[in-house]
């Protein structure tokens, strides 16, 4: 028997237990999802040399030292042109830009799946639990919900469970 894969875990904009609008992107809540034990996907902005957390609109100004310090643990979801350039030219982070493509790829090489569009063999599926997408060949979830997918036992039950609501 195979040693079973250990799931890459993505708290969306630091989410581990559903949305949490007031405090998505923010530096105490992203390192708080850290400190849980999870990556974190992140919406980043550069604008006038600084850089910016927030989703909708820059919301949230961290230093440069600020993302060294969590690089390892960061997924940075660029929101302009100028975050892209920068991180292209300093190395050293994943990042990804995208709109609504079925799929992109970090500048690690990893397959970012838009939700819905699962599934795809060693992506990481992007809010699963929007779609009820088939998380099985996937190597990480990126989800609001994080703390559901902890282990590859709780996804397939959530599966079997989301399949079970659905014949209901």
């Amino acid at each position: 028997m195979g040693k079973a894969r250990l799931m890459i875990l993505i708290s969306h904009r630091g989410n581990h237990n559903g949305k949490n609008p007031d405090l998505e992107n923010s530096p105490g809540y992203i390192d708080r999802a850290i400190s849980r034990g999870y990556d974190v996907e992140v919406d980043l902005r550069r604008i006038n040399g600084s850089c910016i957390l927030g989703h909708d609109k820059p919301q949230y100004d961290v230093s440069e030292k600020w993302l060294n310090k969590r690089t390892k643990n960061l997924w940075l979801h660029c929101k302009n042109i100028a975050a892209v350039e920068w991180l292209s030219s300093i190395g050293g982070f994943n990042y990804f830009w995208h709109e609504s493509d079925v799929l992109t790829l970090t500048s690690n090489n990893h397959i970012w799946a838009y939700p819905g569009r699962q599934s795809i063999k060693n992506s990481i599926a992007v809010l699963p639990e929007i779609h009820h997408d088939d998380v099985s060949k996937c190597i990480g979830i990126c989800s609001d919900y994080i703390s559901l997918y902890r282990s590859n036992s709780q996804i397939s039950l959530i599966l079997k469970n989301k399949q079970s609501l659905n014949k209901s």
